[in-house]
């Protein structure tokens, strides 16, 4: 037991000398909670992290210093803190912390998620938005994403004739999946096509042995039928068209491409999904909500027809009902760390390098200085309002914002869009 103890006292020591030496204790640090040695504010945080941010912020600032164990963190949770970090310093903070996890999971980090900042950061998001992200791209795939919605609106209809219950957020998930899976595989995939238990459990477990053996196994049958003629080309078929043409510029062999795909894949399991099922929620919850946008579609498609997406633009209250969803329930609570690359000033504090930086968009939404009422769900507020979904408010930035220098990666649910391809979460 000595020897424990001994090990405690150094550890303690060391921790004290280095809040007492440090340079930066004579800088205006950001405000926060007082945390424990080596843990630093670890026992803050539950199973609701992004919850558990706000209520701290409310108390110390929209401008939060924490520590991630010996690491310094920032939390912002407000607007004019959110444009300072991803717009006014961009650069600073538009490189990823690496750690262990995400260097496994990601082929060396290789891909777009965890990514540090440099050449092969701007060189991948480009070919990225470029080839397989673009306007242009997506749009390809639009009499496919017709096809399966008339699939699950018959499925359900047939449903009904038969007053059969339905697990709506299941059929929903299947048909986010399935999409996913034709853009970027080029076929429909079962669960049993991965492993017994299934693609989301592979996922949320970070199992990348098996989505590995899945991919190659993908890249594979494109190799052997690559002499096939396709009406669209799947994203698989694109990026082994890059590889093997060296336009790539860079390096770009077969660990980039999965790297890619699995980060595709994943921005598309759940996103889609979870935004129309917290939607449908709210409808059921606010009836009044629900007849206002059924008037809509009637007036506007008709009861006898489906919505296209050439209708989007024209349906402005369900337009509202989306971005009302997304401010109360963004798909990413809290967007994907990023580290300061040197010392920057954020509203005159003063923010180390390496500093782990996470934008709480869950608070944002709910902050009382924007929003009137932020904790009641009320479409109306847009009203007149020209904030969209794109990243150019920040009041409302559900899948974050534009980098320095790149085009802004083409997502559908823009615009109430369903079961659309959601990429922009890895930015």
């Amino acid at each position: 037991m000595a020897w424990m103890w001994a090990a405690v006292s150094v550890i303690v020591l060391v921790y004290l000398l280095q809040e007492l030496l440090s340079p930066t204790k004579k800088k205006r640090l950001p405000p926060g909670p007082r945390g424990l040695p080596i843990l630093g504010h670890f026992h803050l945080l539950g199973k609701n992290p992004h919850q558990d941010l706000y209520h701290l912020a409310r108390k110390h600032g929209p401008i939060m210093g924490l520590r991630v164990g010996f690491v310094p963190a920032v939390v912002v949770s407000s607007p004019a803190g959110a444009e300072l970090v991803l717009k006014t310093h961009d650069l600073v903070f538009a490189s990823r912390p690496r750690n262990e996890a995400a260097w496994y999971i990601s082929y060396e980090q290789r891909n777009l998620v965890f990514l540090p900042y440099g050449p092969y950061w701007r060189n991948i998001r480009k070919l990225c938005t470029l080839k397989l992200l673009s306007n242009l791209r997506i749009n390809q795939f639009q009499a496919m994403r017709k096809a399966e919605l008339g699939l699950l609106v018959s499925s359900l209809k047939q449903a009904a004739e038969l007053r059969e219950i339905v697990d709506l957020s299941a059929r929903v998930s299947g048909l986010s999946g399935d999409m996913n899976c034709l853009m970027i595989f080029g076929k429909k995939y079962a669960d049993k096509d991965l492993d017994e238990k299934g693609f989301k459990a592979v996922i949320s477990e970070r199992l990348r042995k098996i989505f590995d053996g899945f991919l190659d196994k993908i890249i594979d049958e494109h190799a052997q039928n690559k002499q096939e003629k396709k009406e669209t080309e799947d994203f698989v078929d694109t990026m082994m068209s890059i590889m093997e043409s060296g336009e790539a510029e860079f390096e770009f062999d077969r660990r980039n491409v999965k790297a890619v795909l699995f980060d595709l894949f994943i921005a598309g399991v759940d996103t889609s999904a979870t935004a129309i099922e917290w939607a449908l929620s709210e409808l059921i919850r606010h009836p009044q909500v629900m007849k206002k946008l059924q008037n809509e579609l009637e007036t506007v498609v008709g009861l006898d027809h489906m919505v296209e997406e050439s209708h989007l633009d024209k349906l402005e209250y369900l337009d509202f009902v989306v971005k009302e969803t997304l401010r109360l329930h963004p798909v990413v609570p809290l967007l994907i760390p990023h580290e300061s690359t040197d010392d920057c000033v954020i509203d005159g504090f003063h923010i180390p390098k390496g500093s782990r930086t996470m934008v709480n968009i869950w608070a944002i939404g709910r902050d009382p200085k924007v929003w009137s009422d932020p904790e009641v769900f009320k479409p109306e507020r847009f009203i007149g309002s020209n904030i969209d979904l794109r990243g150019h408010n920040f009041q409302l930035i559900p899948f974050g914002v534009r980098k320095t220098g790149l085009p802004r990666i083409a997502t559908r649910t823009h615009r109430g869009s369903v079961g659309g391809f959601t990429a922009s979460s890895l930015l």
